[in-house]
């Protein structure tokens, strides 16, 4: 009991302090969200893989987001869902970034509370939390003064999502997920928002959602604006 609760209280310490350095490593967001589901109950498994990350950071820490000047104020969001990717509950998984005058400012991976019945209404919910987040960033613009121009882009990857966004007749299979279909509807309507469609392999908000391949993964975070400082020219 006493060695179940020195690794318990261990596990907790290492993913606190990880959860706290994804707010400037969005490299590790996804495998960081992915071992703080369990911490109440870690197993020799869950500590092997925060161990693996730690090795990771250790390898490249002069790893982070150059921020440069753009010449623009435009705000940018990519929205993706892993429907059903957890293998133990089925729930999907949200993942989003967000960029503000070509510069990845936010972003986020995120179980869903609820299992989707489809890959539509993973995506749909994906896309109302990134929706949200788009207005949160452009009223705290506005406070500081900044004019954004509009409509902000929304880079979808799911064509059936984007179709419910602008289409005004609900579907049957839309119903109980009616709260978040008006609320980006209405955004879309407004011009507030635009949704875009992207390829999937294009679809930068896929680091947040999913393991991807070693180069993939590597030409994500160069188009996320991430660099190695220590790395050679």
């Amino acid at each position: 009991m006493g060695n179940c609760y020195r690794m318990s209280d261990k596990y907790q310490r290492l993913v606190g302090k990880l959860i706290y350095l994804t707010i400037t490593r969005p490299d590790i967001t996804y495998a960081v969200s992915l071992v703080s589901q369990f911490m109440h109950a870690p197993r020799t498994s869950h500590l092997t893989a925060v161990n693996r990350i730690l090795r990771y950071l250790k390898s490249c820490p002069g790893r982070g987001i150059l921020m440069k000047k753009n010449g623009h104020s435009q705000i940018v969001g990519y929205s993706d869902a892993d429907w059903a990717g957890c293998p133990i509950d089925r729930k999907s998984t949200t993942g989003y970034c967000i960029f503000v005058g070509g510069n990845l400012v936010t972003w986020k991976s995120k179980k869903q509370n609820v299992i989707a019945r489809s890959s539509a209404e993973a995506e749909y919910r994906a896309m109302a939390s990134t929706t949200s987040e788009l207005i949160w960033l452009q009223s705290l613009l506005k406070d500081f003064g900044f004019v954004i121009p509009q409509p902000m882009e929304l880079f979808c990857d799911n064509q059936a999502a984007m179709h419910i966004a602008s289409n005004p007749v609900f579907h049957e299979r839309t119903k109980h997920i009616e709260v978040d279909c008006h609320f980006v509807r209405e955004k879309v309507q407004s011009n507030v928002i635009q949704t875009v469609f992207v390829r999937s392999n294009e679809q930068l908000a896929d680091i947040f959602t999913k393991g991807l391949s070693s180069s993939q993964f590597q030409e994500f975070l160069s188009k996320l604006g991430v660099i190695n400082i220590f790395a050679s020219a």
